[in-house]
């Protein structure tokens, strides 16, 4: 059974990611990028499906771990009886092939331990060829990949799982280097550890350098941000939402969805947050990639894509395996992405204005698509769509919806204004305040005394709280005040925020991280500072040892829910702590 899903850290090298728990198991890695076919799939299944063990043989007294400061190495120091092993984990920033190295030093006393390595490819269903290949070097082939072991340690291949028992005494250290090559490639070069460990720890210290905030959380906020860019596929410039699949929103339940793709709502938000610290190259990659993924037509935009800009993203089900936890089915692809939804024309003109005043330059060809967005969303705001979050029996007039397509024509509206772009802007001001009118008059219970879900709707809703943030109105309404105060009552319990109430058993869920930090926002922006610091402190401390966040967290359990680590999470820790104290 895998693990809790907090016990996992995140390793990566900016192309995929794989999680290791803190027991030693590498149970997930997609290879050779995030959207490939994992070949250790443990965490949605069993040992079975493909794991990487090392550890101690002796059951540790004590597992704890670390991120090496302002890095992704991990270190996870294993003390028993006997000795202390340091377990150190990276993936260095590839150059042409991708690699996972592990070192095993015996910090004190002597330590035996194991490793045990089994390769299952294409979600854990295909077994592979293992044995030596090519110069005595250990391999796993199957289907299009080849993956290679590397190390001087004795090994031991039984039932194409390879292992190795062996001993080490305090200052000595063994190191073992798995990589992955196409399966018509040669063997890949040999790696030289002392070297790769140095190169990857300078690359993340010059890289959190370039950080801009400087307040008092500044390690949560750090740490967030490397989790982002350890989300950005490098090659293109997307931005995965999360590295995982199918990690249930409850457990046991059936809302396992596939997050390895870049939704465009995310990544508007990711690159704020980015943009927001000093790192505009991210900025400048992105650009491009949305020019690439989108294409000239702005009515063909999707909400998500693949990494590479991939528009077909079908979803199919994996019935061998068992999901996590036993919470089937397993997913993968996302049916979402075929869903029309409002909202991301606001986020993706909102994440454009924003870079134009960070002062990134813009590629020439955005002036022609502002303009066209701005037009088509001016021509299809009044129509019912699905809303942000996705659910799939469901096309409404949502609010939230509503009040990003009014930030499209706003933000369309200050690029005339500004000079940028051009376009009808007498038509743009009258339907965006067209719009505010509507939207104040028709999804605002007065009642209830909060904007709503829906126009017309009794439902209390989390976006909700997102209102003054991109300006549509200001803290200092009433309407915001009531909304946040009806938020407070209905969907907060024990001080975090559900993004809405649950009408029957399948819609229950676990709180959901973002629409909290989104509270501290509303809190610190209406003036209640205090409150929303208390509230940021307390959230903070959900992270877990390492400052890691998933999507939902369950207070009855203290459990994470969701896909693992998620970018959402992480832009709204970053971006209320900037509220909270913003870096000059």
């Amino acid at each position: 059974m895998a693990l809790k899903i907090e016990d996992y850290a995140l390793i990566g090298d900016c192309e995929t990611a794989a999680l290791v728990g803190r027991n030693g198991s590498i149970d997930w890695l997609c290879w050779p990028d995030f959207s490939s076919p994992a070949c250790f799939a443990a965490l949605i299944g069993t040992h079975a499906n493909g794991r990487w063990l090392i550890a101690p043989r002796e059951r540790p007294r004590k597992a704890t771990r670390k991120y090496r400061d302002h890095t992704l190495i991990l270190e996870t120091r294993f003390e028993t009886a006997s000795g202390v092993l340091l377990l150190t984990d990276f993936m260095p920033i590839r150059e042409r092939h991708s690699d996972v190295v592990r070192i095993a030093r015996c910090l004190h006393g002597r330590v035996s331990v194991q490793m045990e390595l089994s390769v299952r490819f294409d979600y854990g269903r295909t077994i592979p060829w293992t044995g030596p290949r090519e110069g005595n070097n250990w391999a796993a082939a199957g289907g299009t990949s080849v993956l290679y072991l590397r190390t001087q340690e004795s090994l031991r291949n039984e039932d194409s799982t390879v292992f190795a028992d062996f001993t080490l005494n305090e200052g000595q250290q063994r190191s073992f280097v798995l990589t992955h090559v196409g399966a018509e490639e040669p063997a890949p070069r040999r790696v030289n550890v002392a070297k790769a460990l140095a190169q990857t720890e300078a690359f993340w210290l010059k890289w959190c350098q370039i950080n801009t905030y400087r307040g008092p959380w500044m390690d949560a906020i750090e740490r967030s941000l490397i989790t982002l860019k350890a989300l950005t596929y490098r090659p293109s410039g997307g931005i995965v939402a999360a590295p995982t699949m199918s990690l249930p929103e409850l457990l046991g339940g059936d809302r396992n969805w596939d997050y390895r793709y870049c939704w465009l709502r995310d990544a508007a938000f990711t690159l704020e947050s980015l943009v927001s610290a000093g790192y505009h190259d991210e900025a400048k990659a992105w650009q491009k990639w949305l020019l690439q993924s989108v294409g000239p037509d702005v009515r063909d935009i999707q909400i998500m894509y693949g990494m590479r800009g991939e528009r077909h993203l079908p979803e199919c089900e994996l019935p061998w395996l068992k999901g996590y936890r036993n919470s089937t089915p397993v997913r993968i692809g996302n049916s979402a992405s075929q869903q029309t939804q409002l909202d991301v024309y606001g986020e993706v003109a909102d994440a454009l204005a924003n870079m134009k005043r960070a002062n990134v330059r813009l590629d020439k060809r955005f002036r022609g698509f502002r303009e066209e967005m701005t037009t088509y969303v001016a021509s299809i705001a009044h129509k019912p769509a699905y809303g942000m979050w996705e659910r799939r029996d469901q096309q409404d007039l949502f609010v939230y919806s509503k009040v990003m397509a009014w930030l499209a024509l706003d933000r369309g509206i200050k690029g005339i204004e500004n000079g940028e772009i051009s376009g009808n802007l007498a038509a743009w001001r009258r339907k965006r305040d067209q719009l505010h009118r509507q939207i104040c008059r028709r999804g605002f219970n007065k009642r209830l005394g909060s904007f709503v879900q829906s126009y017309g709707s009794g439902k209390i809703d989390a976006s909700a709280l997102l209102i003054p943030t991109f300006g549509f109105l200001p803290f200092s309404d009433e309407r915001v005040h009531g909304t946040r105060q009806a938020i407070q009552k209905h969907l907060v319990k024990n001080g975090l925020v559900y993004r809405y109430l649950a009408e029957s058993k399948h819609d229950e869920e676990g709180a959901f991280l973002a629409c909290s930090f989104w509270l501290v926002q509303n809190l610190a922006g209406t003036g209640r500072r205090k409150e929303a610091e208390n509230l940021y402190e307390k959230l903070l401390l959900l992270c877990n040892d390492i400052g890691l966040l998933s999507e939902e967290y369950d207070p009855k359990t203290g459990r994470y829910l969701g896909n693992y680590p998620q970018a959402l999470s992480h832009i709204s820790l970053i971006n209320a702590g900037r509220m909270l104290s913003p870096s000059p």
